[in-house]
């Protein structure tokens, strides 16, 4: 799904009406798309009953959206009323194609008391929410704030309300920063047009939007304008596309093999988390490499990892164990650094000597000893595709030049916090724009960033963006992060390419978490281990 800003879409829309696709011809196609979408989500696709509908339509383009709805709906058998806010019914053709197909049109300057506004309010099966537009901006004006607020109040006051569908946006949000007026309707659903609107995946906005759905306005595709929208909303068909196929002669070695880097003595269970979630995101063999004294501790709760055991100072990575890593690498097609490492200076400097190649292999000579004096054969270890995570992040961003020290693209998972350590900025300068941010950095970096939070944005270093359209308190809990992590190199070891992994390993955690808090009943009571138990379920609906 494309993700636009105001203006994005606005161009896009000029350049199709300059192109021949007329903006009467988008309202219709629009409207047509909405009524068939309105039946779906209201279940009356097939229903005999006799089915009121009441629309609030604006002036601009989304009250004409409503009302072409509200006319195929009228041609439907239903019973479809159009309460019209500023918006005038003499000689608009599309009130009059209203009335024609049967419905009923009144104007809310002449319902000076909101009688019967209200009284088609607590009549209504559905009510679309098509008093303003995309172009929206605070403050929202009186009279408009007015019939609003008291639809909102007759709705609140129902015991069995109507099924609430916004027509591209619910009226009074900013579709570009997410802020909303008092008076907004809170929408079960929201049917946007062509694009998710970028203010949708923003807060407040997204918890009055409801479910979003998206519906065609005519064919974009040629238009160069559309084309050049680099910026997504991910959804489950993007993601069933990115993951891989599963033959029938496949064996565990069709499927990579993920390494993971993880863990201190402080931090056990983080290595655990990342290499099941490794697992369920379907790579063949996941090794886990550990300090050596965590080995105990977990190999019962793991009996389908392999393990590298690795030296440690006082239960966390020494340095000397990146050449131990390294030589144990061959196999590797992704490795995952960093959750529960700690901070300690030892552990920075394995990160540095794993990354400027103090870890070496030797070919043909593992096993043998070779004649005194005899120079060994050795070359530094080629690291295989990286994703860092967690505390490997900060102790990352502490050596000079680290960007030039990953293979490119690594994958990087960093929340606000090691954002900032990352890039030096405040995590309120990080978070008031996320996507920019995100953006901004993949690209000087030459890496994909995993920018985590509500709404989690993936940027590529090509310009390329996906927002997950998920917000939710089941994520926030210790040990998501390393689920998060141990699904992506759990992907790349698959050969899945660096940002399409980030992308569909983001979106299938953030569904998992949601499901995971359907399972428990609230989302306080998530943990990470239910979100991973949850992961499976998601994937099967994937398939």
């Amino acid at each position: 799904m494309k993700l636009v800003s105001v203006s994005e879409m606005r161009a896009v829309e000029q350049e199709a009406d300059a192109s021949g696709l007329t903006y009467n011809l988008m309202m219709e196609n629009a409207g047509h798309n909405l009524a068939h979408e309105v039946m779906e989500l209201a279940y009356f696709q097939d229903s005999e009953e006799d089915v009121q509908v009441l629309g609030l339509c604006g002036p601009g383009n989304n009250g004409g959206d409503t009302l072409a709805a509200l006319t195929r709906l009228a041609e439907k058998g239903w019973t479809a009323r159009a309460y019209l806010v500023k918006r005038k019914a003499k000689d608009d053709p599309l009130s009059g194609r209203l009335e024609a197909a049967g419905g009923e049109v009144y104007l809310a300057e002449e319902d000076e008391n909101f009688h019967q506004l209200q009284a088609f309010v607590e009549t209504a099966d559905v009510f679309l929410d098509g008093a303003l537009g995309t172009g929206f901006k605070l403050p929202l004006k009186e009279d408009v704030g007015r019939v609003l607020a008291a639809a909102q109040g007759f709705l609140a006051g129902m015991d069995w309300p109507p099924f609430i569908v916004a027509v591209d946006c619910p009226s009074g949000v900013d579709c570009d920063t997410g802020q909303a007026a008092a008076q907004v309707i809170p929408a079960d659903a929201t049917v946007t047009m062509a694009a998710v609107k970028r203010g949708l995946l923003k807060l407040p906005a997204y918890g009055l939007a409801g479910e979003l759905r998206i519906v065609g306005i005519g064919p974009l595709d040629g238009l160069k304008s559309w084309q050049a929208l680099r910026n997504e909303a991910a959804d489950e068909e993007m993601v069933a596309a990115i993951l891989p196929r599963r033959g029938l002669d496949a064996h565990k070695g069709t499927f990579g093999t993920a390494f993971v880097a993880a863990g201190s003595l402080n931090y056990t269970g983080a290595a655990l988390l990342a290499g099941k979630a490794a697992y369920r995101a379907g790579a063949g063999l996941v090794t886990l490499a550990v300090p050596a004294p965590l080995h105990a501790a977990l190999a019962g709760h793991f009996p389908e990892a392999t393990w590298l055991l690795l030296p440690h100072e006082m239960g966390v990575i020494a340095s000397g164990a990146a050449d131990v890593l390294a030589k144990n690498l061959e196999r590797a097609t992704a490795l995952l650094v960093g959750p529960g490492f700690g901070l300690e200076d030892t552990t920075k400097e394995f990160i540095a000597d794993l990354l400027k190649g103090a870890g070496v292999m030797s070919h043909g000579q593992l096993g043998f000893v070779k004649s005194a004096g005899a120079k060994p054969d050795r070359k530094p270890a080629a690291l295989p595709p990286l994703v860092f995570d967690a505390d490997g992040l900060k102790l990352l961003a502490k050596l000079p030049g680290w960007p030039n020290l990953l293979p490119a693209p690594a994958i990087l998972t960093p929340h606000p916090g090691e954002m900032s350590a990352l890039t030096g900025l405040a995590v309120d300068a990080i978070q008031a724009d996320r996507l920019a941010v995100a953006k901004k950095y993949a690209a000087e970096w030459g890496h994909v960033v995993v920018l985590k939070g509500a709404f989690t944005v993936v940027a590529a270093p090509d310009g390329r963006t996906a927002t997950i359209p998920v917000a939710t308190p089941a994520l926030a809990r210790a040990g998501s992060g390393d689920v998060l992590a141990g699904l992506i190199v759990g992907l790349r070891a698959q050969g899945v390419e660096a940002y399409e992994a980030a992308v569909a390993g983001a979106w299938i955690h953030a569904q998992a978490g949601l499901a995971a808090a359907q399972v428990q009943g609230s989302a306080a009571s998530v943990l990470a281990g239910d979100v991973l138990d949850a992961v499976a379920d998601v994937l099967a609906e994937l398939e």
